[in-house]
């Protein structure tokens, strides 16, 4: 027997763009079994191209049973620290494929349901009227100190101006972490612990979508769901999809960037490197408006 090591760590939603990334290995190497190591085994679980999938940490005999006197090709470069992803001259699939030396030939994420997530993601998210999903707060990361991180979170007086406008049109569900701020106005707000398939079904259900860049709108992307996707600090060239209409924000002039390394600005939102005085220009609240669905 071959196999094809696949080996990635990191947040949900680069797992969920790693499915892709796993689709180009078992193409090149259709005749390898495809064996997954990752920190979120149930995104890979359902993919009828992966074999057997491991969770990171839970490994036993693994050496024994896919490295020691086996044919094995493994795959476990870290794509965030390439020159091209620094310099955010590709995507970060085309980057990954790239990196173990195959052909980028366009392939997307893929997210699967089983028979029983379809089923209870059904009855969980089924409402009576169009369902818009905003998504205001990403991680949750350990090492984020404050609730609010302006490189990836939607503004607050954005978010409360899309509520507004939209209440009375669309049943809106707000997605955040337990430590953000509720938005005067949606139906529902959820920062419960959930299963990840669970909260990504959620996409399935719903009509209209305004994401950040964090796990959900690598999943609607999967799903085919074309969503608004609002981008302060981080690049949709490098993380974002063409399916979906991607809203960059207005930052106003640079600062120093003291403490940024190989990246300009941090995940976590460091507050001394936030380059707005002001930030009632940050977006264009009709710009955004117009990619909802009316």
């Amino acid at each position: 027997m071959k196999y094809s090591i696949f080996h990635l760590e990191g947040g949900l939603g680069k797992h969920v763009a790693a499915t892709a990334v796993a689709k180009a290995i078992k193409n090149n190497y259709s005749d390898r079994e495809l064996i997954i190591v990752c920190a979120w085994p149930e995104i890979f679980i359902n993919l009828p191209f992966v074999d057997r999938v491991y969770r990171l940490g839970s490994t036993p005999y693994f050496y024994k049973d896919y490295i020691e006197d086996k044919d094995s090709l493994v795959f476990k470069h870290e794509p965030y620290f390439t020159t091209d992803h620094v310099h955010k001259r590709k995507g970060l699939i085309q980057n990954w494929i790239e990196l173990y030396g195959m052909e980028y030939n366009g392939e997307k994420p893929e997210l699967i349901f089983n028979y029983r997530q379809e089923q209870f993601g059904f009855n969980k998210w089924n409402r009576d009227a169009p369902v818009l999903v905003i998504h205001t707060n990403g991680g949750p990361l350990k090492e984020q100190v404050y609730p609010y991180s302006w490189t990836r979170d939607m503004p607050q007086h954005v978010s409360r101006s899309l509520v507004e406008r939209f209440k009375d049109k669309y049943h809106i569900i707000q997605i955040c972490r337990e430590e953000a701020q509720v938005i005067q106005g949606v139906h529902e707000a959820h920062f419960e612990q959930m299963s990840n398939m669970e909260m990504f079904y959620l996409m399935k259900m719903s009509n209209a979508r305004i994401l950040i860049d964090s796990s959900l709108q690598h999943a609607a992307a999967a799903l085919g769901m074309k969503s608004t996707v609002l981008w302060v600090g981080t690049s949709p060239k490098v993380f974002g999809y063409k399916i979906h209409s991607n809203i960059a924000a207005n930052l106003g002039d640079e600062v120093s960037l003291p403490d940024s390394y190989l990246f300009d600005y941090s995940f976590n939102g460091i507050l001394h490197e936030c380059p707005m005085i002001d930030a009632s220009n940050m977006f264009n609240l009709e710009e955004i408006s117009a990619t909802i669905v009316q």
